[in-house]
């Protein structure tokens, strides 16, 4: 229990009035009547505060929230016999974007009074909300009194899936482009048989069912779609590469959210999806297919978060060719840089032995920013010299792995959901698994 503002106030105005009794202005048994009154009045008050009870507070917080989206929260306090006037606080975890907090209410006797207020999480993983602080005035509002209400709870906070929420409502074809993926036609040359049709023009001649067109009198060809039973394993690198920034999100939370899309619409072709996160924090779902597949992936992976370490790409390879037998679609995505290269082209050679690889390496955009600025001073060309050998020594590493015949992917992070979802439809339109 602490005073408010009100008390010392009155303490200076009985001090004042001391000064005038000391002077003659008024009579010494004024200041004396004054202080004895002060101090009664403050000790009733406190003695009425300290009966005061709390209100019951309930929150209402969803238990699974995305990372970096604004949601409101709503505190439900139930109120008894008596008005309060009570300062709210939620004790939400540290670091998020809070608006409307803290509140001051006035509040009713026997009523149920509902505050909102909006909060964005600001990274994925567990959270905790420790409760709701409450400080309670006195009736002449001399004190106030804190109370800590409402259990602890703990919420799961996730990549962003407002995406997969949206290519859910979208054919497979419009889903991909949405992400940027350049899809070209190829019709009805897969692998897997579809359904017979009438012969078209420019159908080649292997297409055409030479007993069904006999029978049928009329040419017919059989129509074929892309293999559905293939699958997917991606390798994400949770190492210190991953820690830089782009924008407000770190390069691996968009490395996750670009690996969800390209999993989710994998499942919608039909195909087995897996993850293998390694470097930092491990962790390992194998390949599986339909519709809650997606949803395994994302509770696998809501809480992984990059560490200040340095990726070991061999024990990654090694590790995934053990526990990974069939052959698949490996999507690497990570940040390279020239001293990585051998390491990585050893763990390249070793998943090529049983897997078709895709090496996506993420750039920074300010990198790009760089070159693009105009120069002129010596701090920048230095700047932009410096840039540009750092982006030349990349691109020798990525003709290196392209000439153990491995695709490679230099996108920034808002081009790569879009790079990974075209590569991996290319892939399969090939027929290269």
């Amino acid at each position: 229990m602490r005073p408010t503002l009100l008390l010392p106030l009155l303490c200076i105005g009985w001090a004042l009035l001391g000064v005038a009794c000391s002077v003659g202005l008024l009579p010494a048994d004024t200041w004396w009547t004054m202080g004895a009154a002060l101090v009664l009045v403050s000790l009733v008050d406190a003695w009425r505060v300290r009966r005061l009870a709390a209100p019951d507070v309930v929150r209402d917080v969803p238990d699974a929230l995305p990372v970096g989206v604004q949601r409101t929260v709503t505190l439900a306090l139930d109120n008894g016999p008596r008005t309060l006037r009570v300062d709210v606080h939620d004790l939400h975890p540290e670091a998020w974007a809070i608006e409307g907090l803290p509140r001051t209410l006035q509040l009713a006797a026997e009523s149920t009074t509902r505050l909102h207020y909006a909060l964005r999480p600001t990274a994925r993983g567990d959270a905790v909300f420790a409760g709701v602080q409450l400080r309670v005035h006195s009736p002449w509002r001399l004190w106030r009194r804190s109370h800590s209400v409402a259990a602890r709870q703990t919420v799961r906070v996730f990549p962003n899936f407002a995406p997969l929420a949206k290519l859910a409502m979208l054919g497979s074809e419009q889903a991909s482009r949405t992400v940027g993926a350049h899809i070209r036609r190829r019709r009805g040359e897969g692998t897997d048989f579809h359904q017979m049709r009438d012969y078209r023009v420019g159908d080649s001649l292997r297409q055409i069912d030479w007993k069904a067109t006999a029978r049928m009198r009329r040419l017919i060809s059989r129509e074929y779609q892309d293999e559905r039973n293939q699958q997917l394993v991606m390798l994400i690198d949770t190492g210190r590469r991953m820690l830089a920034r782009d924008g407000a999100l770190t390069h691996f939370d968009h490395v996750l959210d670009a690996a969800l899309v390209v999993s989710y619409l994998a499942l919608r072709e039909g195909d087995a999806v897996g993850l293998l996160a390694s470097g930092g924090a491990q962790r390992w779902v194998a390949p599986q297919r339909g519709g809650g597949a997606i949803d395994v992936l994302l509770r696998a992976s809501y809480d992984l978060q990059p560490q200040p370490v340095a990726t070991d790409y061999l024990a990654a390879a090694t590790e995934l060719s053990l526990r990974q037998r069939r052959r698949s679609l490996v999507m690497l995505v990570t940040n390279l840089r020239d001293e990585d290269i051998d390491d990585l082209l050893a763990a390249v050679r070793m998943l090529q032995q049983r897997h078709h690889v895709v090496v996506a390496s993420l750039r920074e955009e300010a990198l790009d920013a760089v070159l693009e600025t105009d120069v002129h001073s010596l701090h920048n060309a230095l700047r932009a010299a410096a840039t540009a050998r750092y982006l030349q020594q990349r691109s020798a590493a990525h003709d290196l792995l392209r000439a153990q015949r491995v695709s490679v992917l230099d996108v920034t992070c808002a081009q790569l959901p879009g790079a990974l979802v075209e590569r991996y439809l290319a892939i399969k339109r090939e027929g290269l698994l």
